[in-house]
């Protein structure tokens, strides 16, 4: 195997025995197969969007697939085969209609014409066989461009598939997922081809997240400020992570009046902000912090454990029979539950002792998305004006349990009492019970929401942009981030597009971006590493003289020196 497609792969290079997320070398082998086969399904459907033929069906499956190759999320290698298959059986009967329609069917690529073996020993040597789905045989500059472009799609997927769950679409998402996978098969590209479909990812992703936000506050209403207990009250309980808000509204309706309070876990927080989910009494408060912690937080909670979308790990012997996945989520052993058919999840949840009592642990905020803020934009921009706020730092990203991470508790606490700090997704786990006080009312630490709210930060900032009369990149705005999987990659991709600057990104830079790509992503991005906390807040603030230029061959190299000693 090799998989170099998160933040804490081997090394800094990729891992070779088992991943550091716990999957297998069957599992990746079976993961390589399936975007194989997703590239061969994909040649066809772009032919057939130009003969007129959209089939919804192969559009849904497309990103099912290839969402379920992001990290952390299905680790089933049966669940695999059966999407092997599927992908072909699409392919196959999306062909006859092109042929049909009078679309060209005639491909030559192996991922055309590929035939799934008969049972998961033979996929799996298949697998191994295909490897990655880049093409080995190109330049590694256009292979690293061709990686982060599938990385990119991979975390389209994942918030398409949110998007459409709750009943927005648009085949333009579609058909680039399409287009990027169709690419793969297509020598001839060259690489400012590829760093054009990688913009164009960005581009596309924006459009998706703004799907998914539209579904969320179409469904939900806007989140608003809201005070979130970190402790418990005395009964019976279920513990709900992942992303899926679907999921939390179906769990709370089939859970109304059985005497079980529903707690939240990891980046299942910010939906204590939406209207339509507070509304419910039995919608109680948060238990533990990060995916990554949930092997010890999972053994303490005394209820039953519902994991939606990503961020599963091994589950441990002590809760394995109190765990329970949903849609594209799996672990072999783990029972696995329909979406919204959460009945063993209840009868289990019944069984368990729960709390023995009450417990007052604190409170949290969220709900500072782009309608709470831009309710008092007024007080903001005012406060901007009269030097009362003097920067914004949009500290945001993925948590992990590689070290390096404790960067940017250090960073918040060390931001100046006269500066917001504003967070989204899992990071804001490392420092998201600071209380750092306010400015004027207006309270220092924002949680805007999940990783798949970063359409609301992006809008904030146009926002203030707009107000200040200048583009984003003259606002006294910073982004500090940390990635750790594929939707990371496509917000990271999306800003890009958008031509926003000065991005720091930690922990550290991504194993499959080559020194040559790191160097256009420095000279037209000005992309930078985190360095230390003091020296970042000096640089950002203006207080240190001696940063090297943003532009120069010398802080060029300084990435490049960074990059080849993280990798060796």
């Amino acid at each position: 195997m090799f998989c170099n497609q998160c933040e804490q792969t081997a090394k800094g290079v990729g891992c070779t025995v088992m991943g550091v997320c716990g999957k297998k070398p069957e599992v990746s082998a079976l993961q390589d197969l399936l975007l194989h086969a997703v590239k061969g399904l994909s040649l066809y459907a772009c032919e057939g969007r130009k003969a007129g033929v959209v089939d919804a069906e192969v559009n849904i499956f497309t990103v099912e697939a290839v969402f379920s190759t992001l990290t952390n999320v299905d680790f089933d290698p049966a669940r695999f085969q059966l999407l092997i298959n599927r992908c072909v059986e699409l392919r196959e009967a999306l062909k006859e209609k092109v042929a049909k329609a009078g679309g060209n069917i005639d491909f030559s690529d192996p991922s055309a014409v590929f035939q799934p073996a008969a049972d998961l020993k033979g996929l799996m040597k298949q697998g191994e066989a295909v490897g990655m789905v880049n093409d080995h045989d190109a330049d590694t500059d256009i292979q690293s461009l061709q990686q982060i472009t599938v990385y990119g799609i991979k975390g389209i997927a994942a918030y398409a598939d949110h998007a459409r769950i709750l009943g927005q679409e648009d085949d333009r998402v579609y058909a680039f997922i399409h287009e990027g996978m169709a690419a793969l098969t297509n020598k001839n590209l060259s690489l400012n081809d590829w760093v054009g479909l990688a913009l164009k990812c960005g581009e596309v992703n924006l459009r998706t997240m703004e799907l998914l936000d539209a579904a969320n506050t179409g469904a939900y209403g806007h989140p608003v400020p809201t005070e979130v207990p970190l402790g418990h009250k005395k009964g019976k309980c279920i513990l709900i992570s992942g992303h899926d808000l679907k999921d939390l509204e179906e769990l709370l309706k089939q859970t109304e009046g059985k005497g079980i309070y529903v707690y939240t876990h990891g980046e299942m927080l910010p939906t204590h902000g939406y209207p339509e989910l507070k509304k419910y009494k039995h919608f109680y408060g948060h238990f533990g912090t990060a995916w990554q912690n949930q092997r010890k937080e999972f053994a303490e909670f005394p209820g039953a454990i519902l994991m939606t979308t990503n961020c599963i790990q091994e589950p441990q012997q002590s809760y394995a029979g109190n765990i329970f996945t949903t849609g594209l989520v799996g672990w072999p052993g783990v029972r696995h539950v329909k979406n919204g058919d959460f009945g063993p999840v209840i009868e289990k949840a019944l069984e368990m002792p729960g709390f023995p009592s009450d417990e007052d642990m604190g409170s949290v905020m969220v709900g500072f998305a782009r309608n709470a803020l831009m309710s008092v934009a007024d007080k903001v921009i005012d406060a901007v004006k009269s030097g009362a706020i003097k920067h914004f730092f949009l500290v945001a990203g993925c948590d992990g349990a590689k070290t390096g991470r404790n960067y940017y508790t250090e960073f918040v606490e060390k931001t100046p009492k006269d500066t917001v700090v504003l967070t989204l997704a899992c990071g804001k786990f490392r420092f998201f019970d600071k209380k750092l006080g306010d400015i004027g009312g207006i309270p220092r630490l924002l949680d805007i929401g999940q990783c798949n709210d970063a359409y609301s930060a992006i809008q904030i900032a146009v926002a203030l942009s707009k107000a200040f009369n200048c583009s984003v990149n003259d606002l006294p705005l910073s982004l500090v981030l940390s990635w750790y999987e594929q939707k990371a990659v496509a917000i990271l991709l999306t800003l890009l597009h958008l031509g926003i600057k000065n991005i720091r990104l930690g922990p550290s830079l991504p194993a499959f971006v080559t020194p040559n790509v790191l160097d256009v992503l420095v000279k037209n991005f000005d992309i930078k590493p985190i360095t230390t906390p003091d020296e970042d807040l000096a640089a950002i603030l203006g207080k240190n003289k001696t940063e090297p230029a943003k532009s120069g061959s010398g802080f060029r190299n300084f990435i490049k020196r960074l990059l080849f000693k993280q990798c060796s």
